[in-house]
C-alpha cells in the first residue's frame, strides 16, 4: 500500500555514524579502527544471503516470529479508541531484546570473536544475550547494577542458569548507566577477542545502526499485520523509550507515512527534578556519553546526571541518536509518563486483558490509555516490548510498602 502522504526519512546514519548532529564515534583512534572493522563486517553481512538465511531461520523457529498483533478489545471498549498490541512479550526470553541479541551473536561468530560482553538494566537484554551466547557457544559476561540485581532476581537467575557470568556493578547509583560504564571499560581491554553486544540503539557507531537493523523486524511485521487486519494504517504508534531499541524498531516502518503520528514515551519517574527521571529527550541537552552525542541529562558541571525510573530498562541518562534526530526534524513526538501512572497501567492491562506487561512497556500502555481518552475512535498501535514476569516480585513488594 503506497500512501500519498509519504516523505523520505533517513533510515541509516551517514558514513561517520551521524543522524544530523547526533551519533558519531568519540573514542581514541585504536578503537575507531576496531569499530570500523565491525561496521564494515556488518554492512557486508546484512545483505549476505547465508547470514540472513541463518538469522531468519532462528527468528522463525527459535524466537517464534512473527510475533502476534492483538486487538485489545476490552481495553478499547473501556477507553473509546481501538488499541492494538504488537506482542513482543511473546518472543522467546520474553521481550524484543532477543531480536538484536541473536544478530549480534551471529556477527560475533562471523568476526571470529569468542566472547560477548554486555550490560543490562531490567535483565531482559542480559537474558537474551546469555541465551544467544549459549546457542552460539560463546562466553558471556553480563554487567548489571547491584540495585537492578536486587530488583530483577528472576532474570539474574536465568542468566546464571544459561551459563553467563553476571558481574555486580557497585559504583555510582549501581544502575544501568554504571553497568554500561563498566561493560564498556571491560570491552576496551578485550576487543581483540570479544564483541560488545550493546543493549539498545545507543553507543558509538556502528552499534546504534546494528541494533536498529535487527530490531526493524518489529515495524516491518507490524505494518504488514495492521494492513491485513484493518486494511489501513494506524493513526498513531506508541512505544516506551529508554535507550530506544524497541521504539526505533517499530517506528522505522512508519517514518515515511506522515499521517501516522509517532509517540515515544519517556520515564518521568518521580518528577521533573534532575535525578528523579530518565526523560533525556524531554529534559536533556546535547552532550557526549559512552562515545556518542545525544540528548543527555546533565548535572551543573556538564557531567551525565543520575537517571531514575521505576523500570530498570529505562533508567539511562542518554538516548539513541536516531531518536534525537527524529525529534529535531519533528517526525516523532516524545512524551512522559510517571512511575505512578506506569504502575496503574501495569495493573490495568493485567486485569482488563489478562496480559501482564513489563514495567517498561507499561509506560507505553499508560500513554495509550490517556491518548485514547482524548482521541476517541482512532486506531493506536502500541509496542508491548516485554512481559512482566521479571517485575512481579518487585511490584508486589512495592504494593506492600505503599499500602
Amino acid at each position: 500500500m503506497q500512501n500519498n502522504t509519504q516523505q523520505k526519512i533517513n533510515i541509516f546514519p551517514d558514513k561517520d555514524g551521524f543522524f544530523g548532529s547526533y551519533g558519531g564515534v568519540f573514542l581514541d583512534e585504536n578503537l575507531k579502527k576496531e569499530f570500523k572493522k565491525i561496521a564494515d563486517a556488518f554492512l557486508e553481512l546484512k545483505d549476505d544471503a547465508n547470514f540472513n538465511e541463518e538469522l531468519n531461520y532462528l527468528l522463525k523457529h527459535y524466537v517464534d516470529r512473527p510475533s502476534a498483533l492483538y486487538h485489545a478489545k476490552n481495553l478499547s471498549a473501556k477507553y473509546g479508541a481501538d488499541i492494538f498490541l504488537k506482542r513482543e512479550d511473546l518472543n522467546h526470553t520474553g521481550a524484543h531484546k532477543i531480536n538484536h541479541s541473536l544478530g549480534e551473536a551471529l556477527l560475533a561468530k562471523r568476526l571470529g570473536k569468542t566472547k560477548i560482553i554486555a550490560e543490562t538494566g531490567a535483565g531482559q537484554h542480559g537474558v537474551a544475550t546469555a541465551t544467544a551466547a549459549a546457542l552460539m557457544g560463546l562466553e558471556c559476561d553480563i554487567y548489571m547494577g547491584e540495585v537492578d540485581i536486587q530488583k530483577e532476581k528472576p532474570n539474574v537467575d536465568k542468566m546464571k542458569i544459561l551459563g553467563a557470568n553476571v558481574i555486580s556493578v557497585q559504583s555510582g547509583k549501581r544502575t544501568l548507566k554504571e553497568a554500561v560504564d563498566e561493560a564498556f571499560s571491560a570491552y576496551l581491554k578485550e576487543y581483540d577477542t570479544a564483541i560488545y553486544a550493546i543493549g539498545s540503539v545507543v553507543g558509538p557507531h556502528p552499534f546504534p545502526m546494528i541494533v536498529e537493523h535487527f530490531q526493524s523486524v518489529i515495524g516491518k511485521e507490524a505494518r504488514k499485520q495492521f494492513l491485513e487486519l484493518t486494511n489501513t494504517l494506524p493513526d498513531s504508534i506508541v512505544a516506551c523509550v529508554g535507550g530506544g531499541s524497541n521504539a526505533i524498531g517499530l517506528f522505522d516502518a512508519f517514518l515515511e507515512d506522515l499521517q501516522v503520528k509517532i509517540y515515544g514515551v519517556e520515564p518521568l519517574g518521580r518528577g521533573i527534578k534532575t535525578g528523579d527521571n530518565a526523560a533525556s529527550l524531554t529534559y536533556g541537552t546535547d552532550g557526549i556519553i559512552h562515545g556518542f552525542r545525544c540528548k543527555l541529562l546533565q548535572d551543573e558541571n556538564g557531567n551525565p546526571a543520575n537517571a531514575y525510573s521505576i523500570a530498570s530498562g529505562l533508567d539511562y541518562p542518554g538516548v539513541g541518536p536516531k531518536h534525537c534526530y527524529l525529534q529535531s526534524i519533528g517526525r516523532a513526538n516524545y512524551v512522559t509518563v510517571s512511575d505512578e501512572d506506569a504502575m496503574q497501567a501495569f495493573f490495568e492491562l493485567s486485569r482488563t486483558e489478562g496480559i501482564i506487561p513489563a514495567l517498561e512497556s507499561a509506560h507505553a500502555i499508560a500513554f495509550a490509555i490517556k491518548y485514547a481518552k482524548e482521541n476517541q475512535n482512532t486506531k493506536i498501535l502500541v509496542n508491548l516490548s516485554g512481559r512482566g514476569d521479571k517485575d512481579v516480585d518487585f511490584v508486589m513488594e512495592h504494593m506492600k510498602k505503599n499500602n
